[in-house]
């Protein structure tokens, strides 16, 4: 077994030795030479009667037959001199040509371009000019194979072809050349593998044809100012692995840009001041790049500003450089992830003073969350006419004054949840919102529980009864307030509370018995106010332990201090069941009984013993045996 091994390792050496490239492809070859001015010195290996696969920048397939097959033509740098020979186009195995970095000139045969084998075709860096050669037309059924066309660096002119029949094209560099006209609408048609375009540097007029949108493998587009006109309205390019830089001078070009879309790229740099021209802009985003610096101020120039992602970057600097003020129509502002330092803009914290009234004008306002800044004053009488507000937080701030009738008379407030649920609509927010009590991240309005939080406030005054009306809540906290007063009897009309806080205030009085019917209380807190008496131990609160603190008056089993009989007390009579109703009539009505009973055994003694009118008893001893029988009465 060994020998035969042997053997056939010495058949398989013979063979490759002694291979060589054919007649046709040694001849295409030398024609290739002849038609260089300066050789670069080729013509010392490149000699007739040798093997071409052993000449100098030719490599051959390894084939174990009599003849190899010319695979490579690697010329780069040679200093080579004249034209290109259609000849190189006829070889038939040909994978590579690479003439690249030489002094070529004429033009790029057709043979070649057309040629049915080659897939990487590199001319770049020579002296090429006159018209690129069009490539089969569709008509003939031909799909060239070239994967990786690069002519840049040369003297190509006139309009670029539409490249018909190439349809494996992967990367195509025609960047700084002479290329001029309109660059062609159906490039995503003809070449649907595209993945690199380079065309900067070139004579092109018009603007990027929006056809390029369309190409789903476009990854990198690398363009010239020419082509970016003053009429494009909308560039956008999210999550296409572009890379580059954006160019003062080609922003201010844009001047009818509404849509700047680059997100989800590898864009580097930072946002240039010009940006501020773009009085038309609409939509920024440039949200996970790679890009630094701080926000121009000349942002704030950009009055049509409705949305402005710039997450997930190394932006830095302060905020308070912008007016954010001067952006009417801003809508959302994402800045998460990144570099900012100094304090937040004001104008973005709503920071101090009223809740202000341009609020009132937002008709379709659903959400209005201003917790955590420092207003102050009452809240306003306008705030009913929100028709569609459904949740509503103004806790932590230094509000004052009464809970206002006009905040207890808010539609969506008041409606039962079915029907909240049914104008809510369910559209996704433009841009992810999180809690920072609970992280979570919302996506859509309805996602979100009707809810009113006065929370951490200064109001005084009552809990307005009113506050009955508000059957559509699921959220209602009014802790950490200055309200006094019992526990209004209607907040138990609220049946579909989740979470009820009325810790840290002012309340006095007794816990309304009917809280029990609350039966989807998760969250309930009445601690450390001044109330009084039993705690309800039916129903729902009797599941809560340390929601009653803080009330030294309360007693129950859940506390320390326990209630004794004497303070027990009795349920309304409009609570009891039909059963408990019964047995109270039946024992009222004996106690009639054995009243009217003793009464009349008492008559019957008293004119026994001849008790004078006057109430002067003849015979007290006589008359103490009827009292047992009058407190056993009383008793029962």
């Amino acid at each position: 077994m060994s020998i035969l091994c042997l053997v056939l390792v010495l058949m398989l050496s013979s063979a490759s030795s002694t291979s060589c490239c054919t007649e046709r492809e040694n001849n295409c070859l030398l024609q290739f030479l002849a038609g260089l001015s300066q050789d670069g010195g080729l013509a010392a290996s490149w000699r007739l009667g040798t093997d071409c696969c052993s000449w100098e920048g030719i490599t051959c397939s390894s084939m174990v037959s009599k003849d190899a097959m010319v695979t490579d033509v690697l010329l780069a740098s040679k200093r080579l001199e004249g034209s290109i020979s259609p000849a190189l186009g006829r070889l038939p195995g040909l994978l590579r040509l690479n003439l690249s970095h030489n002094s070529l000139s004429g033009g790029l045969p057709s043979e070649v371009m057309s040629s049915g084998s080659i897939i990487i075709l590199d001319v770049s860096f020579n002296s090429l000019g006159r018209i690129l050669p069009l490539s089969p037309p569709l008509t003939t059924g031909l799909k060239l194979p070239l994967q990786v066309l690069n002519i840049s660096s040369n003297k190509f002119s006139t309009e670029l072809p539409s490249l018909d029949g190439m349809a494996h094209l992967i990367t195509l560099s025609a960047s700084n050349n002479r290329f001029s006209g309109h660059i062609p609408t159906n490039f995503c048609t003809n070449l649907p593998s595209l993945a690199v375009l380079e065309l900067s540097y070139n004579q092109f007029s018009g603007s990027i044809p929006p056809g390029l949108g369309n190409c789903s493998r476009l990854r990198v587009l690398k363009t010239n100012s020419s082509m970016l006109s003053t009429s494009i309205e909308c560039l956008s390019f999210p999550n296409d692995n572009l890379h580059g830089t954006l160019e003062g001078e080609n922003v201010i070009k844009l001047g009818k840009l509404a849509t700047l879309d680059l997100g989800e790229n590898n864009f580097s740099g930072n946002i240039p001041e010009s940006i501020g021209q773009l009085n038309r802009l609409e939509e920024l985003l440039l949200n996970n790049n790679k890009m630094y610096g701080g926000i121009p101020s000349t942002l704030s120039n950009c009055t049509s500003l409705i949305t402005i992602n710039l997450r997930s970057n190394n932006f830095s600097g302060e905020l308070v450089n912008v007016n954010f003020s001067n952006l009417p129509n801003l809508k959302a502002l994402d800045l998460l992830w990144n570099n900012f330092s100094g304090s937040f803009p004001n104008c973005l914290l709503l920071i101090y003073g009223k809740i202000p009234r341009w609020l009132s004008k937002l008709s379709s306002l659903e959400m209005l969350i201003l917790n955590r800044n420092q207003l102050t004053g009452p809240i306003p009488d306008w705030i009913s006419s929100l028709n569609f507000l459904f949740y509503l937080d103004i806790s932590n701030n230094n509000l004052t004054g009464e809970i206002p009738t006009a905040l207890v008379q808010m539609p969506m407030l008041r409606s039962e949840k079915s029907a909240v649920q049914v104008q809510l609509h369910p559209r996704a927010f433009q841009l992810p919102i999180y809690s920072l009590t609970s992280l979570l991240q919302y996506r859509k309005a309805n996602a979100f529980p009707i809810m009113l939080d006065l929370g951490s406030n200064k109001f005084t005054g009552l809990i307005p009864p009113e506050i009955g009306q508000l059957k559509g809540l699921l959220e209602l906290n009014l802790s950490a307030n200055k309200l006094y007063g019992d526990i209004p009897q209607s907040i138990c009309n609220l049946t579909n509370l989740l979470t009820l806080d009325l810790s840290s205030n002012k309340l006095s009085g007794t816990i309304p018995a009917a809280l029990k019917n609350l039966n989807f209380l998760t969250r309930f807190n009445i601690s450390y106010n001044d109330l009084e008496g039993p705690i309800p131990t039916e129903g729902q609160l009797s599941t809560f332990t340390d929601c009653f603190i803080g009330n030294p008056k309360l007693c129950g089993p859940m506390l320390s201090h326990r209630c004794s009989s004497a303070k027990a007390v009795p349920a309304p009579a409009s609570t009891l069941s039909t059963g408990e109703f019964s047995d109270k009539v039946i024992f009222g009505i004996t106690v009639g009984l054995f009243f009217a009973l003793g009464v009349l055994l008492d008559q019957m003694v008293f004119s026994r013993m001849n008790i004078p009118d006057d109430g002067h008893y003849s015979n007290p001893s006589k008359f103490r045996v009827n009292l047992p029988l009058l407190e056993l009465v009383c008793t029962l």
